[in-house]
C-alpha cells in the first residue's frame, strides 16, 4: 500500500524528536514511528471542531459524548463540542512499551482502511481457465484419503493419471508440495472434451479407482515450490546443448498479483476518579488522572502484545502441523528429566538451545525468506536458558544476562533475540520462534492507523473526571503462506524443568 510521501524528509524531522522523548534509536523503529507521527499529524490538523448551530451561540454546555447509536453513518445522539484529543506523547508510550512491535514489521497507514498487495512468482505458459496450459498445476483433494491416492498415482506407469473421457488429457506426477503437501503434476495434454485444466484434472481423479475428487487447481508458487529442472533440458536439472538451447522455446514465469482489505480495529478502555481523589492524591504528589492514564496505557499495551503473540503462536502450530504432514517430522523436545549416563540436567537444558536454532533453520527452509531472528518463551523457560548461558562443556554464543527481572528482552543466542512473556504459566513449556521481515514478503504485518487517542470527560452527575483510551490498528497476515515464517515447539514430558524427579 503505497503513500505518496518523501520518507526521507519526515524522518529528518520526527527522528529526533522520537529519540529525545523515548530514547528509542532503533533505525528500523525510528523509520515507522516517524512515518506514524507524521500521519498522526495530518490526522489532527484535519479534526474539525464542530460548533453549536449557527447564529445561536449557547456556549460550551456540559461535556456529554456521543452515543453509539448510528443512522447514515452519523450518531443519532450529538456530544458537545469538545475536540477529542489524540495525543502524540501517548500514542508513543504506547508505541514504546509494546514488545510485540518488536517481532512484527509495522507499516502505518494513512486512513482507518485501504489495500495490501502483494505478488508471487508462478510457473505459467497458459491459463487455467483456458485451453493453452500451464506448465505445471497444483491440486489437493476435496474429498478421498490421501495416502491411498498417492499410492494409486505411484502404481501407474510413469506416475501419470489421463482424463477418463475424451482425448485422455494426461498429468504425471512430479512431487508433493513442501508446503501444504498438495500434488504437483506435470501438464502433458489436456481432454478436448473438457474446458480447461481444472475440469480435465477433476476428471482425471475422478477415474482412479479410489473415492476421491480434487479440489480446484491453482498455479504451482516458485519461490515455496520450487521444481527442479524448470529452467533445465530435463527434470535432473541438466542443462541445454548450444543447439538444444537454440531449437528450444523457453518456459515461462509469471507474476500473480493479489490484494487484501485492511481495516482498522480498535481496542479501547476506560476508567474514572472521583473528585475526592484527584483532590486527596495531591497531597501525597501524586496525578490521579495521570496515573489513571498509565494504567490504561499498560492495558492497551499488553492487549495488543497478547494479541500480536497469539496470531504468532497460531501460525507457528500451522506451520508445524503442515510441516510434519508433508516431511515426517516432530519438533517436541524431549523430556528434560530424562537424563542418559553421563549427562547433567545442565546438558539436557543445553538442547533448548539446539532446538531453538533448529527452529529459527525451519522457517528458512520452509519459508526461504531467511532464518528465524526472534523467540518468545515463559519465565521458566527464560530461568532455564538464563542458568546455562555459560555452559562449558557444549558452549553456543549467546548474550544472556544472568539476572533476576528481565522482563522482555532476555538476550540472543546463535544471532536469535529471545523473549520473555510473562503472562505465560510458570509451567507453560511452549516457545514461540519466528522471523520478523520487512513486511514486503510473508508474514504478520501491524498496521496503526491511531496508536493510542485519549479522552477526558467530566461526568455530568458526579463532576468526577473521566479517561478512555483507543486505539486503533489491524493485524494482517500477509502473502500467500504467512504461516511459514513462525515456528511453535514444546519441552515435553517435564514435571519441572528446574528440578530431577
Amino acid at each position: 500500500m503505497a503513500n505518496l510521501i518523501n520518507e526521507a524528509e519526515i524522518r529528518a524531522t520526527w527522528a529526533p524528536i522520537i529519540e529525545s522523548a523515548t530514547g528509542i534509536n532503533d533505525a528500523s523503529k525510528l523509520a515507522w514511528m516517524s512515518e506514524y507521527c507524521h500521519n498522526h499529524k495530518l490526522y489532527e490538523d484535519a479534526s474539525q471542531m464542530t460548533l453549536g448551530t449557527a447564529g445561536n451561540i449557547f456556549g460550551m454546555g456540559a461535556t456529554t459524548l456521543p452515543g453509539n447509536t448510528f443512522s447514515n453513518g452519523m450518531s443519532t445522539t450529538k456530544g458537545s463540542g469538545d475536540k477529542s484529543p489524540s495525543l502524540l506523547p501517548l500514542a508513543m508510550q504506547v508505541a514504546a512499551q509494546t514488545i510485540g512491535l518488536d517481532l512484527v514489521p509495522v507499516v502505518p497507514m494513512a486512513g482507518p482502511m485501504g489495500l495490501l498487495s502483494y505478488l508471487d512468482f508462478v510457473y505459467e505458459g497458459g491459463k487455467l481457465a483456458g485451453t493453452t496450459t500451464p506448465t505445471y498445476v497444483k491440486v489437493g483433494l476435496a474429498t478421498g484419503t490421501f495416502a491411498t491416492a498417492l499410492a494409486e498415482i505411484q502404481a501407474l506407469t510413469d506416475d501419470t493419471i489421463v482424463a477418463s473421457s475424451g482425448n485422455y488429457g494426461s498429468y504425471t506426477l512430479i512431487g508433493l508440495s513442501r508446503i501444504d503437501g498438495k500434488f504437483i503434476f506435470k501438464v502433458n495434454s489436456i481432454d478436448g472434451a473438457n474446458a480447461n485444466v481444472d475440469a480435465d484434472l477433476k476428471d482425471a481423479f475422478v477415474g482412479l479407482t479410489h473415492a476421491c475428487t480434487a479440489s480446484d487447481v491453482e498455479l504451482v508458487k516458485a519461490l515455496e515450490d520450487h521444481v527442479k529442472g524448470f529452467a533445465a533440458a530435463d527434470a535432473s536439472g541438466n542443462p541445454f546443448s548450444r543447439a538444444a538451447g537454440e531449437q528450444t522455446p523457453d518456459k515461462l514465469m509469471g507474476l500473480s498479483l493479489f490484494s487484501k482489505s485492511v481495516t482498522a480495529e480498535t481496542f479501547q478502555v476506560a476508567a474514572a476518579v472521583t473528585r475526592e481523589q484527584v483532590q486527596d492524591l495531591k497531597q501525597f504528589g501524586v496525578d490521579a488522572v495521570a496515573q489513571v492514564e498509565a494504567v490504561l496505557t499498560n492495558e492497551l499495551t499488553q492487549g495488543i502484545n497478547q494479541y500480536i503473540l497469539g496470531r504468532i503462536r497460531t501460525l507457528g502450530a500451522l506451520n508445524v502441523t503442515r510441516a510434519f504432514s508433508t516431511n515426517a517430522f516432530d519438533l517436541a523436545l524431549p523430556a528434560a528429566s530424562t537424563l542418559v549416563g553421563g549427562e547433567t540436567l545442565p546438558s539436557v537444558h543445553r538442547r533448548i538451545l539446539s532446538q531453538i536454532l533448529a527452529s529459527a533453520n525451519l522457517i528458512a527452509n520452509r519459508g526461504r525468506r531467511g532464518a528465524g531472528n526472534f523467540a518468545v518463551c515463559g519465565p521458566q523457560t527464560a530461568t532455564v536458558l538464563q542458568s546455562i548461558a555459560g555452559f562449558v562443556a557444549n558452549p553456543m554464543a549467546n548474550t544472556f544476562a544472568q539476572a533476576a527481572g528481565a522482563i522482555y528482552p532476555l538476550g540472543s543466542v546463535a544471532g536469535i533475540n529471545i523473549y520473555t512473556d510473562p503472562t505465560m504459566d510458570w509451567n507453560d513449556y511452549s516457545i514461540a520462534v519466528g522471523r520478523k521481515g520487512d513486511g514486503n514478503g510473508p508474514g504478520i504485518v501491524f498496521m496503526p492507523y491511531l496508536m493510542a487517542e485519549s479522552v477526558q470527560a467530566i461526568a455530568e452527575g458526579t463532576m468526577a473526571p473521566k479517561v478512555a483510551v483507543k486505539s486503533r490498528f489491524a493485524l494482517v497476515d500477509a502473502g500467500f503462506h504467512p504461516e511459514t515464517q513462525y515456528v511453535e515447539f514444546n519441552v515435553t514430558g517435564v514435571t519441572n524443568l528446574l528440578t530431577l524427579v
